[in-house]
This record gives structure tokens, sequence and C-alpha cells, in this order.
């Protein structure tokens, strides 16, 4: 097994119960990254743990630290009545931080507010779970190699919504590959990363417009062989946005990326 690790947090679709959400499923699923775990399938074959989460991320988003709490979408005199840690990202101001309070487009998810304590169930129904099934795999890799390469999969928009950062109707590239500006893996992997996709016929950015947030920041050490490095897919190179079907692109997409995750096992193996 190579020191490598996949995580997929936003493909899950299982709508739970409690979500209490007053728009359709259908909209929740907007801003899914449906199939990402199904198009890096090779790393099954290969040996590469792949970790996929099964929730919706607009229920609960895995890549926020769980205090990072929206205070207007929580009931009581916050933070004073929010009794476990706070740590804002700055994401609860377009309605996108631990538990998401708006659509892409801005509308309400909920029609009233939430009981502290009803978030708190979410973090420790299925945030911390899906986090330490990340850190026990990366701890695995550390133990047997000495070092690991995490890739975190995500699945990006054709064009930027109103809410995006990069500006409504801006045209997103192939690829975008986020490393925190150099701070949560080394050079030199994130560029084979790079080099590889774009001898493809890619177009591809590094750290424009994405970066990458919680799942790279929280388990990277660069210095002390800990490598996470974000990866955004175009989804209209493998679907139709509209209706979330999967498009002719998938399997020439899906096969690429099998080729993608051997040429970085050959590179990084013992």
């Amino acid at each position: 097994m190579a020191p490598l690790v996949l995580d997929s947090p936003h493909s899950g679709h299982d709508f739970p119960a409690d979500f209490g959400a007053i728009v359709s499923e259908a909209e929740l699923r907007e801003s899914e990254d449906c199939y990402v775990d199904e198009l890096y399938a090779a790393a099954h074959e290969l040996g590469v743990p792949l970790l996929a989460a099964t929730f919706p991320r607009t229920y609960l988003d895995p890549n926020r630290n769980a205090g990072d709490i929206d205070l207007d979408l929580v009931e009581g005199r916050l933070p004073a009545d929010w009794p476990w840690e706070y740590r804002p990202s700055g994401k609860a101001r377009i309605g996108k931080s631990l538990l998401w309070r708006t659509l892409e487009d801005g509308r309400p998810i909920y029609g009233g507010k939430l009981a502290p304590e009803a978030v708190r169930r979410r973090v420790d129904r299925v945030h911390a779970p899906y986090h330490r099934s990340l850190q026990e795999l990366l701890e695995k890799a550390v133990w047997k190699h000495g070092r690991v390469y995490h890739i975190n999969c995500h699945s990006m928009r054709s064009l930027a919504g109103t809410q995006s950062e990069d500006g409504a109707g801006s045209v997103r590239p192939d690829f975008v590959i986020g490393d925190r500006d150099g701070t949560t893996c080394e050079p030199r992997f994130t560029g084979l990363v790079r080099e590889t996709l774009a001898g493809m016929g890619y177009r591809v950015t590094v750290n424009d417009p994405y970066k990458g947030v919680e799942l790279i920041r929280a388990y990277s050490n660069p210095k002390a062989g800990r490598h996470s490095l974000q990866i955004e897919i175009n989804k209209r190179l493998y679907m139709d946005e509209r209706t979330l079907q999967k498009n002719a692109g998938f399997c020439a997409l899906q096969k690429n990326l099998g080729e993608l995750l051997r040429v970085l096992i050959d590179e990084i193996s013992d």
C-alpha cells in the first residue's frame, strides 16, 4: 500500500430524518459533489483507502471545524448560549459554515433557528466520526511509511454562483488544486498533480479560486511528512449540472483519474 489516502466529504446524499429543511432534496443536492467518490473508483483496485461521506453537506459540512457555528442559525443569546467550542471561519457570512443556512442562491434552508443541542447532535453523529475515520487512515499510513499524502476530493460548478468569491458567472477551469498557498503540501507533489493533469489536456490552476479548507488545514504538516492537497473537478467534465446525471465524459475522466493515482503511487511508494 502506498502512503496515499483520499477522502470525498461532499458526495453523500442520504438525507437524515431530522434534517427539517423547507426546500426539496433536489434543491439541497445542487451543491453536492455528485459522483466524486465514483470518479476515483480506481483507488479501490490500487489499494488506496477512499473515505466518502454518506450524509449531504447541506446537513453538515465535514470540511468545516466543529466550532464553525453560524450564530444566525442557532437559538439563544450567542455566543454566550453556545457551551461548546466556537471557532468561526467567516463562512457564516454567506450561510456556508458547519451547518448551511442558505442554498447557493441565498434562499434559506430552514424555516427558523435550530436548538444548540440539535446542532451538537449532528456534530457528534456525523462530523466527529468522519474526522475520526480520516485521522485513523492517515495515522495508519504514517505508522507504516513514515509519511502520508492526503487528497481531499471535490467538484465545482462550471460557472461561479451568486455567492462565489470568484464572482458570479466566472468560468471555472477543468481542475483547481489547492494547498493553501503552499502551506499544506510539499511543492513537488502539488506540481506533479498539476503537471499530470495538464499533460492530459486539462486546464489546471493552483489556489485559484479554491485554496482548500478545514480538511487539508487540520491534518497537514509537510515538515512532519504529512501532506494534504485539495482537488476540485469541473462538473461539466462528467455530468449534467441541471439533471445531476452523468454525461458522456464520465468514463474518460474516471479513467484519467485512475491514471493520475497510478502516477502518484509510482512517485511516492517506498
